[in-house]
């Protein structure tokens, strides 16, 4: 049981774990990392994974060595593109009958929040989600459900992922050779995970403001 509890910490938190990963995996975490943005991506009930952050630690570590870059750029891109392409068609065929009932990964207010959003942004949607956490996750489910031709979302979520992947782990590239950073690493992760936190926070306070 306490291993399953270990794992399960390593598993929501790789993002602070994943240089304990690389010692004790090697070249396995590359398998590691995709799972969990195919799942932070793909699955509706798996929202609270890792993103940006985990993107950015991802970079940061290869710079430093410990990851392969072009590695880590062509298996999070593949991972995210996937779990897009998972997600719109599990909106398109599943909808809004999967959200009859709040759960507690199941929220119908993502639902709400993520259709709001796309009403005011169209399709673009799709790109611009990818760097907010939440409606990253339910963007393509919503484009999904609402009938987007496929085509169409495809290059929306092929250039926001290029765009998404590409500036969050070259931050953590670019960055991760500076001393300061090095040493004090856990709380550089620390830092990106609330700051990706940010919008949601936002989005959060702004709703219990203004109650529909």
């Amino acid at each position: 049981m306490e291993f399953l509890k270990q794992a399960a910490n390593i598993f929501l938190h790789l993002d602070v774990h994943l240089n304990e990963v690389i010692q004790a995996y090697g070249t396995l975490t590359y398998a590691i990392l995709f799972l969990i943005i195919f799942c932070e991506t793909g699955l509706i009930i798996t929202p609270f994974l890792p993103g940006d952050s985990l993107l950015f630690t991802s970079g940061s570590l290869a710079a430093l060595g410990s990851l392969s870059y072009p590695a880590v750029f062509f298996w999070l891109c593949l991972a995210a593109i996937l779990g897009d392409s998972s997600n719109y068609w599990i909106g398109h065929h599943v909808g809004a009958r999967g959200f009859k009932k709040n759960t507690r990964f199941l929220k119908q207010s993502y639902l709400d929040r993520t259709q709001a959003f796309y009403e005011q942004h169209g399709a673009k949607t799709v790109l611009l989600a990818r760097f907010l956490p939440i409606l990253r996750t339910f963007a393509p489910f919503v484009a999904g459900m609402g009938k987007m031709p496929y085509s169409r979302f495809v290059f929306f979520s092929v250039t926001g992922t290029l765009l998404w992947v590409g500036l969050c782990s070259l931050a953590g590239y670019a960055f991760g050779n500076i001393p300061v950073i090095k040493a004090n690493f856990s709380l550089v992760v620390l830092g990106i995970i609330g700051v990706s936190l940010l919008p949601a926070i936002y989005g959060a306070l702004k709703a219990r403001k203004n109650p529909a």
